[in-house]
């Protein structure tokens, strides 16, 4: 499974570079564009992308890193300083990294399958992968790498040893996929639909038909539905096609189904003038599609019905996010065991490493089953990046891993299968620790999961960290050159949770955090957070503890000045880091414009206090109403740290913006910015027009009973809740205590069960309420969801005459958080 090594010269030639080369005896045979994704850096080739953040600032820390080979677009200062790495030059690093990946791909001449459509790709590759993986040797794309970035990086892994490719493709607008297809070159070419998804990038229907077939223009085999193509009037790519369709003339034609046992469909069918049938595990409509569509490549591609039928009711549900959750003796677990291969493995290794809440890192793996692959190359492999990610601790389950301990550098203990383990799990003694665990599907790995989770309420908190990152990304995108960014944490971020959100910032390189009280702070410290943190409201009893943890606090008043200055001077502390914060008009905390004179006398000549910054807070930033205000807010803050700069003769960042004030007033970014709820989705600014940003929590819940009910009929205490019909209601797992209103209650709230949105009925209980669920198809134990991007918490904010701070705020700790990244 060794990939080819490249000399940097052979790297040169192909993407056409002007290049500076000192070792022209280097090889390459990894890729990266991520400084914090680095392993093997001797056979690095790292590409300084330019994007939201620019490549070229971070080459000094891969360069730090080890790596010695580096693709750039200008003639960086680098060049001079790294006398011993190679550096090539080229136009565009995206277009260079594009160019090399697709000369690599021209090495393989194995079946290679592309996918696209607007749903459903990633499904359709991972159920190809279960189908055909007992006689082929795949590689395909990790999780849902189908963009301009990620199908390169896909592309890159292919080797000798496999006999086929599975990759997707995803486009948003028109003229992205010629390049995608020029990567991945498929042989055989698979469209799942076409939908409502990115239409904003297409001027209609036809245009975005036209954009996804270019992926397959030179496929000797198209595998789709005629109705997906419909008023598409140019010639259908493939030179063979084959085609799928309910109740229309087809390759393969489904003409019946029907549910099995509530959760298997019969699908019956015609192939090619011959009966034929299949039973899959899923009753959903979207399932059931990417089933067929699975059902009809796998006939294309020549398979025997009856094997087909036999395999795809075995197909197990895709689970493409890894979940981080609180474990048992103080443990963090990092659950991603629906899949093992080495692609997968290194993305989870990477987010595991970003875990600071633990001193310890443990890897749970099993053996990777991946067929045809040279087993003493596949395990140096492993052992490499577990060691280059920081591991401490692997626990091998499986018959082969056990065979290759040798290789391992780290604590090391073997068991035979999953069973084993369970009855072993004890002794292992996992404390204090983050434990990743990474298993084929075969070993059964969510038995462990169970073992080392919290067995807590079923009501969960989901946390989508991947839509954070990108609202995250997208306000950096907004900021000037030069402009930091502050992010706030406060509140449990904002109910979403503590170190696992200041993980994920740190490891994004935000420039500082602020949290309200000092607590919050020390549990940051404690967790492994070492990014400078504002207390924004410290108390007197909380100064020692805070100077402890080298944490800053807020300074809004002579009263907490003098009362922290004489704690350092008790200490004999000098130039201590705080943040004076003015008041420009939020009345709130802060030095008024008439201290201005005063404040200036104290902090002249202070050793014991270094001024860091200087801030206030804009009122109404969102509001075009409230714009003068805001402007005679920015002309004070002006005129306030102009006098505070002038007198200490020192200059400090300022910062006032927040998150309605990044996106509405760029003139207000200053030297830094602050970030607060527009991190989780919520950007008041965005009222009248369409945001950018993505839902970051899902708030799920389930039922607990459903029960008959007759018109008349009462629901709840106080007999609030009558049942004008016959119906049904369904009892669910949340209620006051867990942070949903009361006032929601009888009506004015809303859930959404199995795709449908239904009203409360009754008052609220303490731990559960109940829903009027008539007419909806619904069984005992089905999820609810609270809230999400249809039931939005915006909504529920306004019902409830508030905000969505308290909505999320609201949402009781007990509530389980569960982190997913992607």
């Amino acid at each position: 499974m060794q990939h080819k090594l490249y000399s940097i010269t052979e790297v040169s030639q192909i993407i056409k570079a002007k290049d500076f080369i000192s070792s022209a005896d280097a090889g390459i045979r990894n890729i990266s564009f991520d400084s914090r994704k680095l392993v093997d850096v001797e056979t690095t080739l790292f590409f300084a992308l330019r994007g939201r953040r620019d490549g070229h600032d971070f080459i000094a820390e891969v360069y730090e890193a080890g790596v010695r080979n580096f693709v750039v677009s200008s003639e960086t200062s680098m060049l001079k300083r790294c006398r011993d790495a190679n550096f090539l030059l080229v136009a565009d690093t995206t277009i260079a990294l594009q160019e090399l990946t697709a000369a690599h791909r021209q090495q393989f001449s194995y079946p290679v399958i592309g996918i696209t459509g607007s749903n459903g790709k990633t499904i359709v590759k991972e159920w190809l992968y279960q189908l055909l993986a007992p006689e082929k040797n795949i590689v395909r794309s990790p999780k849902s790498y189908n963009s301009q970035i990620g199908v390169p990086l896909s592309v890159w892994s292919m080797t000798e040893e496999q006999t086929l490719g599975l990759f997707e493709a995803g486009v948003s607008k028109v003229g992205e996929m010629a390049s995608l297809e020029s990567i991945i070159k498929p042989t055989i070419g698979v469209l799942t639909n076409i939908g409502e998804a990115h239409n904003e990038g297409f001027a209609n229907r036809i245009e975005k038909i036209e954009e996804k077939l270019e992926l397959f223009k030179n496929v000797d085999l198209f595998i789709y539905s005629p109705k997906y193509l419909e008023g598409y009037t140019k010639t259908i790519p493939g030179k063979k096609q084959f085609t799928w369709a309910w109740n229309s003339p087809a390759d393969l034609k489904i003409t019946d189904e029907e549910v099995l046992e509530e959760k298997y469909l019969f699908l019956r069918g015609f192939f090619h003038d011959r009966d034929v049938q299949c039973v899959v595990p899923f009753i959903d409509a979207a399932s059931v599609e990417n089933a067929i569509i699975c059902w009809a490549t796998m006939l294309a591609l020549g398979y025997l019905p009856e094997d087909a039928d036999k395999r795809l009711e075995k197909l197990q549900p895709v689970k493409m996010r890894l979940e981080l959750k609180n474990g048992i003796n103080n443990c963090s677990i990092i659950d991603d065991s629906y899949s093992a291969d080495i692609s997968s493995l290194a993305i989870a290794l990477d987010f595991l490493k970003q875990q600071n809440q633990h001193l310890k890192r443990t890897v749970i793996l099993s053996d990777i089953l991946e067929a045809g692959v040279d087993h003493e190359d596949l395990y140096e492999r492993i052992a490499q990046l577990l060691d280059s990610k920081g591991v401490d601790r692997l626990i091998g389950v499986g018959k082969e891993i056990g065979q290759h301990a040798g290789k391992f550098k780290q604590d090391t203990v073997f068991f035979e299968s999953t069973n084993n383990l369970l009855n072993h799990l004890e002794e292992l003694k996992l404390f204090n620790e983050t434990i990743l665990l990474k298993g084929a599907r075969s070993f059964e790995f969510e038995k462990v999961s169970k073992m080392l989770t919290h067995k807590v309420h079923e009501t969960v908190l989901e946390i989508n960290l991947n839509a954070l990152e990108n609202n995250l990304n997208y306000y950096k995108s907004q900021l000037k050159p030069g402009v930091k960014l502050m992010v706030m944490v406060k509140a449990f971020s904002y109910g979403s949770g503590s170190f696992e959100i200041a993980n994920l910032l740190q490891f994004n390189k935000v420039d500082y955090l602020a949290v309200a009280y000092a607590d919050e702070g020390v549990t940051l410290r404690k967790a492994g957070i070492t990014l400078p943190i504002m207390v924004m409201n410290p108390d007197v009893l909380g100064f020692d503890v805070m100077v402890e943890h080298g944490l800053e606090p807020e300074i809004y008043s002579f009263r907490v000045l003098r009362d922290f200055v004489n704690v350092l001077k008790l200490k004999g502390i000098e130039n201590y880091p705080v943040h004076i914060k003015l008041d420009t008009g939020m009345h709130r905390l802060g030095f008024m414009l008439s201290d201005t004179t005063a404040l200036v006398e104290e902090l002249t000549g202070c050793s014991y206090l270094k001024i860091v910054s200087a801030f206030s807070h804009l009122v109404a930033s969102e509001d075009p109403a409230s714009d003068d205000f805001t402007k005679n807010q920015l002309a004070d803050f002006t005129y306030m740290t102009g006098q505070l700069e002038s007198a200490l003769q020192y200059s400090f960042i300022r910062h006032i913006s927040n998150t309605s004030g990044i996106s509405r007033h760029p003139e207000a970014q200053m030297d830094m910015v602050r970030l607060g709820i527009g991190l989780y989705g919520f950007d008041s600014s965005y009222k009248n027009r369409r945001s950018p940003l993505e839902t970051v929590t899902v708030l799920k819940t389930s039922i607990s009973q459903i029960k008959e009910l007759q018109a008349g009929d009462s629901v709840g205490y106080n007999r609030r809740g009558i049942l004008r019909t016959d119906g049904k209601i369904a009892t669910v797992k949340i209620g006051y205590a867990d942070g949903y209103n009361r006032r929601l209650g009888n009506g004015n709230g809303k859930m959404m069960v199995n795709g449908q949105v239904v009203p409360t009925i009754g008052n609220i209980c303490m731990d559960m309420c109940m829903l009027n669920i008539t007419g909806i198809s619904a069984a005992e134990g089905d999820e609810v969801i609270v809230f999400n991007e249809v039931v939005r918490v915006e909504d529920i904010a306004s019902q409830l005459e508030t905000i969505p701070y308290e909505v999320l705020t609201g949402v009781s700790e007990r509530v389980k958080r569960i982190y997913f990244y992607e």
